[in-house]
């Protein structure tokens, strides 16, 4: 059985500036007309409701004028909130449904999934984003539709990224019970590769110099590349 292998987006195989240059900054532009307007419908209510709770509770004003102010703060701080979250991947699928931009995917990252995928091996995304939001990034990248590579998704409801508990989650759900070989988990930050280590995954840091021109030398002991060009098909195979 081929290994799976989990990936990050954000600087692992997408640039880190295209989502915080085009997709965050045409999120929180669009965020207050977009409650104004679809405030009420459930798939969005749902997530203004989390927020007002979370103010309620804290002895804050709790209406939608505050719960948007929340927001706008939460993107400003970049708060890996869940409603937050949920709230850009609506957004998102809005701007890329009517073209405003494409997903910024790095070459050898479309061509190490698509021999990866060929060659056998599941692929999964875990990401901060909401899997909506992950959907839609590589539905819409520029190197074409890679979504039908994935068999699945899991963003922060599993549980945060720096959480070894996170990655136990994901192993149990991509095992679905039966015995198999331990996931590789791609990322660009050594606090989540710490954590998948401490779950029994295999890790892998990508260390690109575009995301980070000064090279992390000291990787925590996880292997490193610059590139998935450079990735060894023995880090990704059993029986290495």
């Amino acid at each position: 059985m081929k290994r799976p292998i989990v990936v990050d987006i954000e600087g692992t195989v997408g640039s880190i500036s295209f989502v915080r240059a085009v997709l965050f900054p045409y999120a929180k532009r669009m965020l207050p007309d977009w409650i104004a307007r679809h405030g009420q419908q459930p798939e969005t209510r749902r997530w203004l409701d989390q927020v007002s709770d979370e103010l309620r509770a804290s002895g804050k004003p709790s209406d939608d004028d505050h719960v948007l102010s929340t927001l706008l703060r939460f993107v400003d701080e970049d708060r890996k909130h869940t409603a937050l979250k949920a709230l850009q991947g609506l957004l998102w699928e809005d701007g890329y449904r009517h073209g405003e931009y494409r997903a910024h995917i790095y070459p050898d990252a479309a061509t190490k999934l698509r021999d990866w995928h060929a060659d056998g091996h599941r692929l999964y995304v875990y990401s901060s984003g909401s899997v909506a939001a992950q959907r839609l990034f590589f539905e819409h990248t520029e190197q074409g539709n890679l979504l039908p590579l994935f068999s699945g998704f899991f963003d922060t409801e599993i549980g945060g990224k720096r959480e070894p508990q996170s990655y136990e989650r994901i192993r149990k759900r991509i095992s679905d019970g039966q015995s198999t070989e331990a996931p590789l988990f791609c990322s660009d930050v050594l606090e989540e590769l710490d954590a998948a280590r401490a779950a029994q995954l295999e890790t892998l840091l990508v260390d690109r110099e575009m995301d980070y021109p000064s090279p992390r030398l000291d990787s925590h002991g996880h292997r490193r590349v610059t590139s998935f060009a450079d990735c060894e098909v023995s880090l990704v195979h059993v029986g290495r």
